[in-house]
């Protein structure tokens, strides 16, 4: 859960970053780009958080072994 918070940190970073960039292009305003970058990552990167989890409870028991996956292949 550690690694998941440190990656949700980093990804809020980045699209902050993104948020604010794309935002001052279009519109030219240092308050409209800081407020869109706030307020849409914010909620982006909860959803990002809870997706995540989901993705690594739904994926538990469901790989195929090395072998298996394998000889489906050559079948």
């Amino acid at each position: 859960m550690t690694r998941d918070l440190a990656k949700t940190a980093s990804f809020a970073v980045v699209h902050f970053a993104v948020g604010f960039g794309v935002t001052y292009a279009l519109t030219g305003s240092v308050v409209i780009a800081t407020g869109v970058a706030l307020i849409e990552p914010a909620v982006n990167t909860v959803a990002f958080f809870f997706h995540e989890r989901a993705w690594e409870r739904w994926g538990r028991g469901k790989t195929v072994p090395a072998v298996a996956a394998g000889a489906a292949q050559t079948a």
